[in-house]
């Protein structure tokens, strides 16, 4: 029922939700012509998947290229995630980073850092 699998392209990444551990995976780069319009089927699955009862998820974001309409896709979906938070449900959000980029990196920082709650999000070098 709450199955959401998108398929990588060449200019987008592969988002996929894993129901058995409640992960949402969000991997790969991230410049599609029209971002909001690849993340908007991601934006109605969240709404479908924390309208009942307290939900645990975990997200794995794990970018290697993000363009700016897509940092801000990823904003307004760990601003959505902090939301539902605030709202009971138990949300952890892994940041992964390649340890040579330095701008995901920093990306994952300031995000952490615009958080209004105590959402758990953690950073995560990878080798």
């Amino acid at each position: 029922m709450f199955d959401i699998c998108i398929e990588k392209t060449k200019s987008s990444p592969e988002v996929s939700f894993e129901s058995e551990l409640s992960r949402l995976n969000i991997k790969g780069e991230s410049y599609p012509e029209n971002a909001f319009k690849f993340y908007e089927p991601l934006f109605g699955w969240m709404d479908e998947y924390f309208k009942s009862e307290s939900r645990k998820l975990q997200v794995d974001i794990g970018l290697v290229y993000l363009n700016t309409s897509s940092i801000k896709c990823i904003m307004d979906i760990i601003y959505r995630l902090e939301q539902e938070s605030c709202n009971g449900h138990d949300i952890a959000v892994n940041w992964y980073y390649d340890k040579r980029n330095r701008n995901i990196k920093e990306c994952g920082i300031e995000l952490q850092e615009d958080l209004e709650s105590d959402m758990t999000f953690n950073i995560i070098e990878q080798a």
